[in-house]
C-alpha cells in the first residue's frame, strides 16, 4: 500500500482506503477524519498502520471504545505487549496501563515509552476517560526530523554512540517497595529487576530507513564511553535542539479521542497544568523490536 498524497487547503487523501487527513503541523502529526476504529474495515485498518509510519501521531475524534474495543482494535494493529512491565493498574485488562492523575500517573518529563527495556513498544494507542476542564494537553516532538535538522558535523558525531536507559530511576522505588520485586511480563518473561539497557543514539526506524535520535530525559541516563561532563553536554544539547517548537505538535485532548503514535519516532510529554483536577488515560501499546543504529 503507497500513501499519495492530494493537494488541498489542509486536507489529504491516504492510501487505498481513501482516508481523509487534516495534517496537524508541516511536517509530522495529523487527525484522521470520519473512521471509526470499532468498524473500520481491514483496509482502512491497514491504511491507519501505513499512516502511523508517515505522520508518527494520528488523532481521531468521536470514538466510542471500552478497554475492550481499545484492545481489540490495537491487536488489529500488531501484537500488543503488557500494559506496563511494572505498573500495577489495578482492576483492568492486561494490556492497559492506567495513568490517575490522583495516583501520581503523570508524564510531565520528555519521554518515549518504555525505551529502558530491551525491546521498546513500536507504538501507543491512548485514549482519555477523565479530563479536566482545560490543561492536560500532549506535546509530541519528531525525533527524525530533529535529527536531520542537526548540523553534518553534529549528526557524524551521534551516528556512532550509543547510550544507556534506565528504568530505576523511575520506576526502581516501585518495583522494590510497592511490587516486592514482582513485576508484569514483558517479552515473555517476568520482570523482578530493571537492568539498564544500552541502546544507539541514532536508530534507524526498520520500516522507512530514516533516522532519529533515540535519547530522552525520562530514561536515558548517559552515553557510553565517554566523560560524565561529556555525557551531560550532548545529551543536554540534544534534548534543546530536539524540544526546539518546530519540532513540536500539540494536542488538546476531548473525550472521544483516540490518538496513535509511533513510539520509533517520536518523544511527548503530558502538561501537568490542571492543579488538583483530575486526568485519567488508558493505553496500549503495539510491541516493537531491538532498536538498530547506523551500521
Amino acid at each position: 500500500m503507497t500513501i499519495e498524497l492530494t493537494p488541498g487547503p489542509g486536507l489529504s487523501r491516504v492510501g487505498e482506503a481513501s482516508l481523509t487527513i487534516d495534517k496537524c503541523g508541516p511536517s509530522f502529526g495529523a487527525e484522521v477524519i470520519g473512521v471509526d476504529v470499532a468498524t473500520a474495515s481491514d483496509t482502512q485498518v491497514a491504511a491507519l498502520r501505513e499512516a502511523l509510519v508517515e505522520y508518527k501521531v494520528l488523532v481521531l475524534r468521536g470514538q466510542q471504545l471500552d478497554d475492550a474495543a481499545h484492545i481489540e482494535f490495537g491487536r488489529r494493529l500488531g501484537d500488543l505487549t503488557t500494559g506496563h512491565p511494572v505498573h500495577d493498574s489495578g482492576d483492568v485488562a492486561r494490556e492497559v496501563y492506567a495513568l490517575d492523575s490522583t495516583d501520581n500517573g503523570f508524564a510531565d518529563v520528555w519521554h518515549t515509552d518504555v525505551t529502558f527495556m530491551k525491546r521498546p513498544p513500536l507504538g501507543s494507542i491512548l485514549r482519555p476517560l477523565v479530563l479536566p476542564p482545560h490543561g492536560g494537553d500532549t506535546n509530541w516532538a519528531d525525533t527524525q526530523l530533529a535529527y536531520e535538522s542537526l548540523s553534518e558535523p553534529v549528526r557524524r558525531l551521534v551516528d556512532g554512540l550509543t547510550a544507556v536507559h534506565d528504568g530505576n530511576r523511575e520506576f526502581g522505588y516501585y518495583l522494590a517497595q510497592k511490587r516486592n520485586g514482582q513485576g508484569n511480563e514483558w517479552d515473555g518473561e517476568q520482570v523482578t529487576a530493571l537492568v539498564p539497557v544500552e541502546h544507539p543514539v541514532v536508530r534507524v526506524h526498520p520500516e522507512t530507513g530514516r533516522k532519529g535520535l533515540f535519547v530522552n530525559p525520562g530514561f536515558t541516563s548517559h552515553i557510553v564511553g565517554v566523560s560524565d561532563a561529556e555525557s551531560r553536554a550532548i545529551l543536554d544539547m540534544l534534548y534543546a535542539h530536539l524540544t526546539k517548537p518546530e519540532h513540536i505538535v500539540r494536542h488538546r485532548w476531548r473525550l472521544g479521542d483516540l490518538v496513535l503514535w509511533d513510539n520509533r519516532s517520536t518523544v511527548h510529554y503530558a502538561n501537568r497544568d490542571y492543579g488538583d483536577a483530575r486526568r485519567v488515560m488508558h493505553r496500549i501499546t503495539l510491541a516493537g523490536d531491538v532498536p538498530v543504529g547506523p551500521s
